[in-house]
Order: structure tokens, then sequence, then C-alpha cells
């Protein structure tokens, strides 16, 4: 592992500054990395895949995201390293060694797609928010299922319990910074390397 090169301050400005908005009961958060509005800054981008290479293990054959958020940042990472990237998709191709799996999170249900991973690929996933852990969860049991094995899993985000959910089935999910949020906004509970 290399040594960590950025503390994160684009990351925790942008949390600090991000729009709440309530629907029912729920307090969401509006942001960049994980919904791609307003605008998506490349030096962002840059900061939060250079910590990841910082501590993520690199000796990997795949980087694997889920479809949509994790993408800008899984592509930045297979630029900077020139591992090839795998995408879990919303949508079925049907080609050979497809794997579906399904998937439920705190706001919805659905199948999920893997293609271009075999038995024995190392894979690192990265995605952009945990909240339930359902995605993730899912997704690692179908990775096992196909025989390849995780070297990691790193979040930009963690909100909710989702991690320690994980972690309880024995799934290590590093996030980099772990946010609160309520009707006065984001709150800053941890960060990857403080």
């Amino acid at each position: 592992m290399r040594v960590v090169q950025t503390m994160l301050n684009l990351l925790k400005r942008s949390l600090a500054e991000a729009p709440i908005i309530k629907r029912g009961e729920y307090y969401y958060f509006i942001h960049p990395i994980s919904d791609g509005v307003p605008i998506l800054d490349p030096e962002l981008i840059g900061e939060i895949s250079d910590h990841i290479l910082g501590i993520a293990d690199t000796d990997i054959d795949r980087i694997l995201t889920i479809e949509a958020m994790g993408i800008p940042i899984a592509t930045a990472l297979s630029l900077k390293t020139g591992i090839p990237l795998s995408i879990v998709r919303k949508r079925k191709y049907e080609l050979d060694g497809e794997v579906e799996l399904s998937q439920s999170t705190g706001y919805s249900n659905g199948e999920l797609y893997i293609n271009g991973i075999v038995k024995g690929d190392r894979v690192l996933i990265v995605d952009d928010v945990i909240s339930t852990g359902g995605t993730l969860h899912a997704l690692v049991k179908a990775l096992h299922g196909i025989g390849a094995i995780i070297c990691g899993i790193i979040v930009v985000i963690e909100r909710g319990d989702g991690s320690s959910r994980l972690a309880e089935s024995g799934i290590d999910v590093t996030a980099l910074v772990k946010i609160d949020v309520n009707e006065n906004g984001i709150s800053i509970m941890g960060v990857s390397g403080e």
C-alpha cells in the first residue's frame, strides 16, 4: 500500500456546502459524488482517486463499480493505474458468463448484472455511497459465487449503518468519509487517514 497523499479537504468542504432536502421523514443530501449535480469537479474526483490509491491494494485484475455514480471515481482509478474497469449494470445484456443479482437498498430494489468477471479475478470494488449495505452485500455474495477474489471495498461516503451491518457478515468496507445528515446539514463523523 502507498502512503495517503491527501486529507480530502475538497470532499469535506463540498459536503459541508451540500444542500439538504426532506422527503417524508428522510433528509437527503445532494452532492456531486452521489448525484452528479450540480457539477462533477475534476479536482474533487482527482483528490478522491488519489486518496483511494493511497490506501487500496492495486495488485488486482479489475476495478469494479456499480452503475451509476461509482463510475466517475472508478474511471479515474482505471486511468491512473491502467487497470481495466468493469461496471455492474442495471441492464441485462445476456452475455456468456453474465451473473444476475438482486439488490435491495433503503430506497430501491432491482436486479443488477455482472459481466467481465471470472473465477480467480482479483477485484477492488469502489462505490460512491453506502447507507444500508444491501447492494454491496448482494454484490459480494455474487462475486464469491463466481469465484472472484475481493481485494478491497472502498466507498467515498458512508451514511447510516451499512458498513457495520456488513462487518457483522465478515465484509470489510473502507469509507473515506462518514457522515450524518439532518435538518441542519451534514456532519462529518470521521475521515479516512485522520
